[in-house]
């Protein structure tokens, strides 16, 4: 018996998700086709809403639905210092720590020659304007600690040569070629903490 056209849509537009295979992409349809209308009805209505009205800060580069974000509107936070990393996901994995009360400036993603991703291809030169206009007294480098994070790291470090501001890189707390998203809070905390001088 062949499966209804919509269905077999539905199934292929979920696997396209990262993370999503196949099979799970069947069970999700298979929920939502179980679920109660107004269950699927406010889930479709969450991802227009939010595809509609997140956009990147235009500080920091962070998804926000204010401008600039919450984290840079925040007067509380250490203004001076701010902690780069390579996408929101990481940002969100060093905030649940609560350790880290400074800013961020988010790359979206990590130089890599071979991908040809070059430092064009990110946030760097925002990055580096905020530098120039004097914005922070410390710049932690939290790329991932992977080969192609670790050059993005000597990179920014190489860039920001000349300029009052102290560079360290968080502490190998977070094994090496791992991600910072699937870090746990207390390895994220140590790192954070124990950043050294880079």
């Amino acid at each position: 018996m062949n499966q209804p056209d919509t269905l077999t849509r539905l199934i292929k537009e979920l696997a396209k998700i990262p993370g999503i295979g196949p099979r799970t992409a069947e069970r999700m349809a298979f929920y939502m086709l179980n679920a109660p209308k107004a269950d699927v009805t406010a889930l479709s209505q969450a991802i227009v809403n939010a595809k509609n009205s997140v956009k990147f800060c235009s500080v920091c580069c962070n998804l926000s639905d204010t401008e600039p974000c919450g984290i840079c509107a925040d007067s509380a936070r250490a203004q001076g210092t701010i902690c780069v990393v390579e996408q929101p996901n990481d940002l969100w994995s060093i905030e649940k720590t609560g350790i880290y009360k400074g800013t961020y400036h988010v790359l979206y993603g990590h130089i890599s020659p071979l991908e040809g991703v070059g430092p064009e291809n990110l946030t760097i030169a925002k990055l580096l304007q905020r530098v120039k206009n004097g914005g922070p007294k410390e710049i932690i480098i939290a790329t991932n600690p992977t080969l192609e994070g670790d050059g993005t790291a000597l990179y920014l470090k190489q860039a920001c040569h000349g300029y009052d501001v102290t560079i360290s890189r968080i502490a190998r707390g977070v094994p090496s070629g791992s991600t910072l998203s699937y870090a746990t809070k207390s390895t994220l905390s140590e790192a954070i903490m124990g950043r050294q001088d880079f």
